[in-house]
């Protein structure tokens, strides 16, 4: 497996057979295999036909074990398609020096930008899976990564805009950003999934929405934070479709289409040699964002 970080511990299917044997033994012998992800903080493997083993990375993706094994059995029943259950929690051994999770599998397709073949209606279901998250009124939700307001992002973006200087038009990136930076701050903050990338999206067979995995940075935040897929994900029609469908208002759809800018722009750097698909997908959005900022 080829490293993204510099301080990622090593994982190979050997290492996942070992932890597995020594801490489940009912699924000792199971076969493992590589599940093929853009994942920046988890490695992902298949374990036997019905389970996943989801491994951190890197130290930062370990409270996200704990996080998911405690909020996603009690978000289940409020979401309207299929999200991961865990089914154990694994202790650091082998070598391995963090806690690690094994979750159901869930058969999908993930979802590509330029490859869906009813984007009109994913757009729907993307949205009925928002509104959903929106009304969910759980006490004590954590704060939502990256939920807070815009000008906490503001210093890595201009330090990603710099770096980009000369491979992207970053003179109206930075007009984009700035525009989102001055739009209304949220009036309260709701329940976010947080990282609606279409890596954590899957499709089924008519390319609609059968599942969202990856809830590390689900809580409480700027309700604009879901509003990534109209720029990482649906072409221009059917984003037409999700903003209608969610009754979204200018400041949030600025705001978030500010979010979606501010990650693809701290991506592209950092991922460009490592993970081509991360970086693929960001330089879709910059191209969407820029031309949707410009279309006024």
């Amino acid at each position: 497996m080829a490293k993204m970080h510099v301080d990622e511990a090593p994982i190979d299917d050997e290492l996942v057979l070992r932890l597995v044997a020594g801490q489940f033994p009912q699924w000792a012998g199971l076969a493992v295999e590589e599940i093929p992800s853009s994942g920046t903080v988890n490695a992902m493997y298949r374990l036997g036909d019905s389970l996943t083993v989801r491994l951190p990375r890197i130290a930062g993706g370990v409270p996200d074990i704990q996080k998911e094994a405690s909020w996603l059995p009690r978000l289940a029943p409020l979401l309207p398609v299929r999200i991961p259950a865990p089914v154990g929690v694994g202790q650091p051994a082998e070598g391995y020096p963090w806690p690690w999770s094994v979750q159901n599998w869930i058969e999908g397709e993930i979802a590509v930008a330029g490859s869906v073949r009813e984007p009109e209606g994913l757009a729907e279901d993307l949205a009925g899976f928002v509104r959903a998250f929106r009304v969910i009124a759980l006490p004590d939700g954590p704060a939502a990564y990256r939920g807070g307001g815009l000008l906490l992002l503001d210093d890595g973006t201009r330090a990603a805009l710099r770096q980009l200087e000369g491979s992207i038009d970053t003179a109206t990136a930075l007009a984009a950003w700035e525009s989102a930076l001055a739009a209304a701050p949220p009036v309260a903050a709701c329940w976010v999934h947080g990282d609606l990338m279409p890596s954590n999206l899957l499709l089924d067979q008519r390319s609609r929405l059968a599942a969202v995995i990856d809830f590390a940075t689900t809580g409480l935040g700027d309700p604009a934070c879901d509003l990534i897929p109209a720029w990482n994900l649906l072409p221009a029609h059917a984003r037409v479709i999700f903003r209608a469908a969610l009754d979204v208002d200018g400041a949030t759809w600025n705001r978030g289409r500010g979010r979606a800018l501010s990650m693809a722009l701290i991506q592209l750097p950092y991922y460009r040699h490592t993970n081509p698909g991360i970086a693929a997908n960001a330089q879709h959005v910059i191209d969407e964002v820029l031309a949707d900022f410009r279309a006024g």
